[in-house]
């Protein structure tokens, strides 16, 4: 892994948090550390991927959009069709085996599409543990069939008022509980943010996805792909994606952020395109801030990618020209999510559509003996209320 001891991916990373919080976070990296290469740890990790979450999951050549398109061929990841419908199972299996061994039994998260949230409440009704889910309240609004699903699961949804109601305000709520009830609480964060060890602790728990998509490229065609396209909002699911090709040179890596409605401020949340580094929730990273550091406001029309800050090793990524980050705004998104739809009959979260929009654009660029893997990183039944409301009061253009 790339980062250091301390947690530092270059000069990103590392630990800004109350004295209160050092002592857990160094429990944690600890139990990390012993059991991320234990033998018997990693054979219950691989028997619930396999037997629980579904795993390995497919790699599928998407035909019908590759020749309506032209150019290079596309494949999708179907992160979809994991148990709960995205990725981010992946990273709470691991992490509540870890909570299990610390012998944990009530477990806080944050949630902002809901699917973490949903992921997390599966995994405590799975190990009979106390689920709390922090939401900002806009994000309640936007995802009420989510938060009925981790109702319906087990946990108590905590809606957070206080200022834009979205993710943000939830990873505050969420590390407030966590001062003030760390003995007895894990803190399971769900992207590859937040202070050392959770982002080098997510990227191993999501690197299946790129391992995965290694063996079945090489099976299907003989050679790993071109391009590698992911959403990224924290970026968890892309730095699944782009972990285990970080040394396949040869492999381009692009991560898509939100461009909201405009790239004007408060209206998107491009944080690595058009942030600077600072310092949020207790690691530095890419963030949209103003001239006096105040965090700025965001926008997207994904629940799950409104966020002004991102991972690390994202930002470690585009310093050191590993990875390039482009923009996709709703409207392009809103556009991905129903081509994807009415050409393969899979309909995409909205987050995974800002990767299928930019993948579309990417294609047609290329020729037809060049490959691309779009990780879709979740399914959109948690988004069609959203959109179907949006045509209802012809928000769409």
């Amino acid at each position: 892994m790339l980062c250091d001891k301390n947690g530092y991916f270059g000069e990103y990373g590392g630990r800004f948090v109350p004295p209160q919080l050092e002592k857990v976070l160094d429990e944690v990296k600890e139990a990390f550390e012993k059991y991320r290469e234990d033998p018997e740890f990693l054979a219950e990790l691989k028997n619930y991927y396999q037997q629980y979450v579904g795993r390995p999951n497919p790699l599928y050549l998407a035909e019908r959009l590759t020749q309506k398109i032209g150019g290079a061929k596309i494949y999708l990841k179907r992160e979809d069709l994991n148990h709960t419908g995205a990725h981010k199972i992946n990273n709470t299996i691991g992490q509540v085996l870890l909570a299990k061994r610390l012998g944990k039994k009530r477990v806080i998260a944050e949630t902002g599409a809901g699917q973490h949230g949903v992921a997390t409440a599966t995994a405590c009704a799975l190990f009979d543990m106390d689920c709390i889910i922090y939401m900002g309240e806009e994000d309640t609004r936007r995802q009420e069939l989510n938060v009925f699903r981790m109702e319906l699961l087990g946990a108590k949804v905590v809606a957070v008022t206080e200022g834009l109601k979205t993710l943000k305000e939830a990873v505050d709520a969420a590390l407030g509980d966590l001062i003030a009830n760390y003995e007895d609480t894990y803190y399971m964060l769900g992207s590859a943010v937040g202070p050392d060890p959770y982002p080098a602790m997510v990227h191993a728990f999501q690197s299946v996805i790129g391992l995965e998509v290694k063996e079945q490229m090489l099976e299907a065609e003989g050679s790993l792909p071109d391009y590698l396209v992911a959403c990224v909002g924290g970026g968890s699911n892309a730095i699944g994606l782009f972990g285990p090709f970080y040394h396949d040179k040869e492999v381009k890596m692009i991560g898509v952020e939100p461009g909201g409605k405009n790239l004007v401020p408060g209206m998107h949340a491009a944080s690595l395109t058009l942030g600077k580094p600072g310092v949020i929730h207790g690691f530095k990273c890419y963030l949209l801030q103003d001239e006096e550091g105040e965090v700025l406001p965001v926008h997207s029309i994904s629940a799950g990618l409104d966020y002004p800050g991102v991972g690390p090793e994202h930002s470690f990524y585009k310093d050191s020209g590993r990875a390039e980050y482009v923009t996709i705004n709703d409207q392009q998104a809103l556009d991905a999510f129903f081509e994807l739809s009415k050409t393969e009959g899979i309909i995409p979260a909205l987050e995974s559509a800002h990767a299928v929009a930019y993948g579309i654009q990417l294609a047609k660029e290329l020729s037809p003996d060049q490959k691309i893997v779009i990780n879709l990183s979740g399914r959109g039944d948690k988004d069609v209320g959203q959109v179907s409301e949006m045509i209802k009061e012809n928000k769409l253009a």
